[in-house]
C-alpha cells in the first residue's frame, strides 16, 4: 500500500466516524428539542395500531434508529409501561421511521449537476451557524438548534470524507468482482447486510456507507437490494441482546421485531430474485443513493402493509417461541427494578415518566400508611399497624431505587427543563419518605396506647378525624397534581395546608384547655399532641410536593 492508499484509507475512516457522531449529535439535539413532548406519545398508544406505528415512526425518525427504539419497546414491556399486543404497531413504525437517515443521506447526491445544490457544500455554514448558536444562544431552544445545525453539518462532511476516500478506487475490479458475487448470491447478500449491521448496531449506518458507495457508481442494483434487506434483520440483533434477562414479554417483543423483519426479507427477496434471473440488464444496473433510499422506504411501509393484518399472528407465534415457564412470585424489589428498565434511557423524557410512575405508586404507599397509621391510633387496629411497618419498608426500597434511577437519568444529555424535574422528583421522593416516617411514628404510638392500654375519648377522636380528613385531601391533591401535572390542583394544596394548620392551632388550644381543667389524661394527651405533630408535618410535605411541580411550569 501507498502513502495515498494509507491516507484514504484514515479518510474514509475519519468520514465514517463523522458520519456516526454526527447521527449520534442530531438524534440528541432533536430529542433536546421535542423535550417533554416526546413523554405524550406514551399517551396515545392505546391498542389501536395505527396510531402506534405512527408514534414508532416519529420516535424512531426522533432519535435516529430502529434499534434504540425496538430496545425501548422492549424497556417498556419489562416496566408494564406497554403491553405486547401495543408493541407490534410501534415496531412496525420504528422500521418505517429508520428510513428518513437514508433520505437525508441521499441529499447529498441531489446536487450532482450543481455543486451549490449538495448539502456538503453547506455543511461547513451548517457547522458555523451551529457553533455560533450553541456558544452564544442565551435560549437554550436555540442552543439545541445549532446542535441539530451542527450534527447535519457533520454528517454532511462524513459522507463526503467517505465518497471521496472510495472514488479513486471506483474502477478497482475488487468492487464489481464482490458486488456481482453478493449480486448473484440473494443469500449471502443478506447475510453481509444482517453481519455489517449487527455490529456497527444500526441500520441507518450500514445503509448510509452502502449509499456512500452507490454515490461513487460501484453497487448493482441486485446486491444493493439483498444487502439493504439483510441490514433490516441486522437491525433486530441489538433488541435481541438486549430482551436477555428481561421479562418474557419483553423477549416476545424482540421476537415479533425478528419474525417481522425475516418475514418482509423472505417475501422481497424471492420477488427479487426472480425479478433479477429474468431481467439481468436490471440486476446488473448500477444504483444510486436516491434508489437506495426509494426501495429501502418501499420495503419497510409494503411489509407493514402486508404484514399489519396478521399482526396477532405474529404475537401468537412469539408467545409459541417463549414459551409460559413456572410462574414465580415477583418481590416488590424485583418489580421495581423491572420498572425502572435502563433500556429507556435511551430517551430521557421515556425514563423521567417511567419514573413518575413508581413515584406514584409510592405515593400511594405513604398515603395509605398515613391512613392506617391514624385509624390505628383512633381505634387500635393492630393489623393496621403491621401493615404500616411493611409498607415503610417498601417505601425506604422504593426512595433508594428511585434515587439511583435519577442519578442515571440526570447524567443523561438533558434539556433545562428536564434537569429541573429531575432535581425536584429527588426533592419528592424524599418528601414521602418523610410522609412515610411520620406514618411510622403515629403507627408506633398507637402501638405505645394499646400496650398501655390508653385511649382516646370520643371528642379527641372526633378531632383527629377532622384534622386528618384536610391532611389526606391534601396529600392525594398533590400526588394528583404530580401525577397528572395538573398545576389547578396546586391552589386546593395551599387550601388545606392552611386549614390543617389552623384546625392543628385550634386542637392544641383545646387541649390545653382540657389539660388545665384536668378533663384528659396526661400520657394519652402528650401522644396526642406527637399525633397531630406529625400529621401536620404530612400536610406540610404534600404542601412541598406541590411546589415542586409549581417550580417546573
Amino acid at each position: 500500500m501507498t502513502f495515498d492508499d494509507f491516507s484514504m484509507m484514515f479518510q474514509f475512516v475519519g468520514g465514517l466516524g463523522m458520519f456516526l457522531y454526527g447521527m449520534q449529535m442530531m438524534a440528541t439535539g432533536l430529542q433536546k428539542t421535542a423535550g417533554d413532548k416526546m413523554k405524550h406519545l406514551l399517551g396515545v398508544l392505546t391498542n389501536n395500531r395505527f396510531m402506534g406505528i405512527l408514534v414508532g415512526a416519529l420516535i424512531t425518525a426522533i432519535i435516529q434508529s430502529s434499534g434504540a427504539t425496538t430496545v425501548m419497546v422492549i424497556g417498556f414491556v419489562n416496566a408494564g409501561l406497554m403491553n405486547l399486543f401495543q408493541t407490534v404497531g410501534v415496531i412496525m413504525g420504528a422500521n418505517i421511521g429508520t428510513t428518513i437517515t437514508a433520505w437525508i443521506v441521499s441529499a447529498g447526491q441531489l446536487g450532482d449537476a450543481f455543486t451549490v445544490m449538495k448539502p456538503s457544500f453547506y455543511a461547513p455554514l451548517m457547522i458555523g451557524i451551529g457553533a455560533m448558536l450553541v456558544m452564544f444562544a442565551k435560549k437554550e431552544k436555540k442552543k439545541n438548534i445549532g446542535e441539530i445545525l451542527i450534527s447535519l453539518g457533520l454528517l454532511f462532511v462524513g459522507l463526503d470524507w467517505m465518497s471521496g476516500a472510495i472514488k479513486p478506487y471506483t474502477d478497482a475490479p475488487i468492487f464489481a468482482q464482490a458486488f456481482a458475487l453478493l449480486g448473484s448470491n440473494p443469500f449471502l447478500g443478506v447475510l453481509v447486510g444482517a453481519i455489517v449491521t449487527a455490529v456497527m448496531q444500526s441500520s441507518s449506518a450500514s445503509v448510509g456507507v452502502l449509499q456512500t458507495l452507490a454515490m461513487n457508481g460501484v453497487v448493482t442494483t441486485n446486491a444493493a437490494v439483498y444487502i439493504c434487506l439483510g441490514s433490516n434483520i441486522g437491525s433486530c440483533y441489538t433488541a435481541l441482546l438486549s430482551s436477555i434477562g428481561a421479562s418474557k414479554n419483553s423477549k416476545r417483543a424482540a421476537i415479533i421485531n425478528l419474525l417481522f423483519n425475516c418475514f418482509g426479507v423472505l417475501i422481497f427477496a424471492l420477488i427479487g430474485f426472480g425479478v433479477f434471473t429474468v431481467n439481468k440488464t436490471i440486476a446488473n444496473a448500477t444504483i444510486d443513493s436516491v434508489q437506495i433510499s426509494i426501495f429501502h422506504t418501499i420495503f419497510n411501509v409494503v411489509n407493514t402493509i402486508i404484514m399489519f393484518p396478521i399482526a396477532n399472528l405474529l404475537v401468537k407465534v412469539s408467545c409459541i417461541i417463549v414459551k409460559e415457564g413456572k410462574v414465580e412470585n415477583e418481590s416488590s424489589e424485583l418489580s421495581l427494578e423491572n420498572h425502572l428498565d435502563d433500556r429507556i434511557m435511551k430517551t430521557p423524557s421515556f425514563a423521567i415518566e417511567a419514573t413518575l410512575k413508581e413515584i406514584n405508586e409510592m405515593g400511594i404507599l405513604a398515603y395509605e400508611n398515613t391512613r392506617l397509621s391514624i385509624n390505628a391510633a383512633m381505634y387500635g387496629d393492630y393489623e393496621d399497624i403491621q401493615k404500616v411497618y411493611e409498607n415503610e419498608k417498601k417505601i425506604n426500597k422504593y426512595e433508594k431505587s428511585i434515587a439511583s434511577y435519577l442519578v442515571k437519568i440526570n447524567n443523561l444529555s438533558l434539556n433545562d427543563l428536564q434537569h429541573k424535574t429531575v432535581k425536584n422528583l429527588l426533592y419528592t421522593i424524599n418528601d414521602l419518605e418523610r410522609v412515610g416516617d411520620h406514618a411510622k411514628n403515629i403507627a408506633e404510638f398507637a402501638e405505645t396506647m394499646k400496650n398501655d392500654n390508653l385511649k382516646f375519648s370520643d371528642k379527641v377522636i372526633s378531632e383527629l378525624e377532622r384534622m386528618n380528613e384536610k391532611v389526606l385531601q391534601s396529600l392525594n391533591a398533590s400526588l394528583e397534581a404530580r401525577k397528572s401535572g395538573n398545576t389547578d390542583l396546586i391552589k386546593d394544596v395551599l387550601k388545606y395546608e392552611d386549614e390543617v394548620d389552623l384546625i392543628e392551632q385550634d386542637i392544641r388550644e383545646r387541649y390545653i384547655s382540657r389539660l388545665l381543667d384536668e378533663e384528659c389524661n396526661i400520657e394519652s394527651g402528650v401522644l396526642f399532641m406527637d399525633i397531630i405533630g406529625n400529621l401536620e408535618r404530612v400536610s406540610d410535605h404534600a404542601f412541598n410536593i406541590a411546589g415542586y411541580l409549581k417550580d417546573e411550569k
